[in-house]
């Protein structure tokens, strides 16, 4: 079975929002609430914590269908190492729960949509009890998709929003478009559909829109998800220590680097470096920022930020960065030239680990890989800022009927089985003999039939606690969960972790050119200088007024800790 993939998805999208169309969803004359909280029912800005949150979450109620092999351990995700026989599966929804009504649902897809009637829909739909008639759009412009459904009037019954998608006027959209969950989910209600009351309360936190339970959420582990990975095969050929400094990475890669020879050290280290100094987590703006000495400070505020941009930025003028990162091609990945030894060090999502050593195992069987742990400016313990529990949620149309919604749950709770069930394999796997076969020991494997179906639908409607299990390459299921633990170890929640916070409009695009000024500065196209500069006119554009606005909603709410 394959990891959860909320676990590791990578939050650093800089779509940004189609907020002229969002605003018209969400205007209708009305202005804006300048107050936190306050103002007409489902158009708060702020958020939701404390005595008022625990009113609303939904009780926790730890599964035990199936027992990990590797406990999950200071945040970080439970592993499984083995395959579970098909006559061994365990049963974790017994009944059906969907009415046999039928549920529109939209989606973001990279790839190409499959039809409706594909078995692995048909079997679905079937187990579950629903007939979910799926709106695949294009990943890739989702943003503008979702931004002109919601201001129609023709919204899906059930809809799918990524977090890197809240922005701009969106969370205000999705406070006035999407019902309340609540009355079936919150307190001990939600015990009518077990795996969702498996789901952690810190998931259920962050679907907190507007005072409301108005989502479902993809749990995954808030320990930081991008990894520094490195060619270990080539490592241990040549006897290279692994650095513990980003001065020792520097000098290494400097030693590594062969341009004559076509490798480089490394691709572009910019989120590795805001891990090696400590900076705040950049993958959500409410993470941004947090309350150290007594004052609300913004991680584009800290040292740490621009010595982590400096460092980058060594890099890439030393020449030990790979030329077509420098140059921003998109056809030529990191990743892809990791695999063919151009380059022996980038930076991605843990769940690479897997897909690189799965694609090599036949071609290159000498290939190994593995993750670094976080180094540090100093040489010392690295200090690492949680990510959010949840970055995809999912809603339901306001207007839907409580039959539709209950039919949803059905579908969430299902989708939310753990691993080691008959519903999981389904989930995640589809028909056997169409979508997959089994290999000699017992693992799972998709037919071209499910790499083309079995994507982009039913797994953004629900998902259990964050899990990996890789049981046809266990080392790396271990490896992952293994660096998690380590680096979990020195892993900090920030002021606002595990809130979902709408911004006020006037304010929520402020900081959408840092991430271009971020690239330019490494590259060598802008100066520290600039950044410095950009500071100074973000807090002169409300920057500061921000500041103040988060500060009173910590002050009254209170962090969700």
């Amino acid at each position: 079975m394959t990891p959860n993939a909320a676990s590791f998805a990578s939050s650093r999208r800089s779509f940004l929002a189609s907020t002229a169309v969002a605003a018209a969803a969400v205007a209708g004359g009305l202005p804006l609430l300048t107050a936190c909280g306050g103002g007409q029912e489902g158009r708060k800005e702020g958020t939701t914590t404390g005595k008022a949150a625990r009113k609303i979450l939904p009780a926790y109620v730890a599964s035990s269908v199936v027992a990990p092999d590797i406990p999950a351990r200071n945040g970080s995700a439970a592993g499984f190492t083995k395959a579970i026989a098909l006559d061994r599966l365990k049963t974790s929804v017994p009944k059906k729960l969907g009415s046999g009504g039928e549920l529109t649902i939209m989606a973001p897809l990279w790839g190409t949509p499959p039809d409706n009637g594909n078995p692995y829909y048909t079997a679905m739909n079937e187990a579950i009890g629903v007939k979910a008639k799926w709106q695949n759009q294009d990943g890739n412009t989702y943003d503008e998709k979702l931004g002109a459904i919601l201001a129609s009037s023709d919204i899906p019954d059930v809809v799918v929003v990524p977090g890197w998608n809240l922005m701009g006027k969106i969370p205000n959209a999705v406070n006035a478009k999407f019902a309340d969950l609540g009355p079936y989910l919150s307190g001990d209600k939600v015990k009518d559909y077990p795996n969702l009351a498996a789901v952690p309360t810190d998931a259920w936190q962050r679907c907190i829109f507007g005072g409301q339970l108005r989502a479902i959420p993809l749990p995954g582990s808030y320990v930081p998800n991008i990894a520094p990975f490195y060619r270990k095969d080539v490592f241990d050929k040549r006897g290279w220590q692994l650095p513990k400094s980003t001065d020792e990475f520097l000098a290494w890669a400097k030693e590594a680097t062969d341009a004559k020879g076509g490798v480089w050290a490394c691709s572009d280290m910019k989120w590795t470096a805001f891990n090696a100094f400590g900076v705040l987590n950049g993958g959500d703006k409410a993470l941004w920022w947090n309350l150290q000495g007594g004052k609300l400070i913004n991680r584009i505020e800290t040292e740490e930020y621009l010595e982590a941009l400096e460092w980058a930025r060594k890099l890439f003028a030393a020449g030990v960065v790979h030329p077509d990162d420098k140059a921003g091609k998109t056809t030529n990945p990191p990743g892809t030239r990791f695999t063919a030894g151009k380059l022996l060090v980038y930076n991605q999502d843990l769940s690479d680990w897997f897909g690189k050593t799965s694609e090599q195992h036949a071609q290159n069987p000498d290939f190994e890989m593995a993750a670094m742990d976080i180094f540090t400016h100093d040489g010392g313990d690295p200090l690492l800022w949680a990510g959010q529990p949840c970055n995809i949620f999912t809603f339901v149309n306001k207007k839907a009927s409580e039959q539709k919604i209950k039919d949803f749950l059905a579908i969430a709770n299902f989708c939310a089985a753990p691993y080691g069930t008959k519903e999981r394999l389904l989930a995640e796997y589809g028909v056997e003999g169409t979508d997959f076969t089994l290999d000699k020991k017992g693992v799972p494997t998709k037919t071209t039939k499910g790499v083309n179906e079995v994507l982009g639908a039913f797994d953004y409607t629900g998902k259990p606690a964050a899990y990996v299990a890789h049981p046809d390459f266990p080392e790396v299921t271990r490896g992952m969960i293994e660096w998690q633990q380590r680096m979990g170890a020195f892993t900090k929640k920030s002021s606002f972790y595990g809130l979902t916070i709408t911004e006020p409009g006037r304010w929520s695009n402020l900081a959408d050119d840092f991430e271009q000024l971020e690239d330019d500065v490494v590259r060598g196209r802008k100066k520290i200088g600039d950044v410095q500069q950009a500071v100074s006119e973000w807090k002169k554009q409300g920057g500061d007024d921000l500041r103040d606005w988060y500060r009173k909603l910590l002050d009254s709410t209170g962090s969700a800790q």
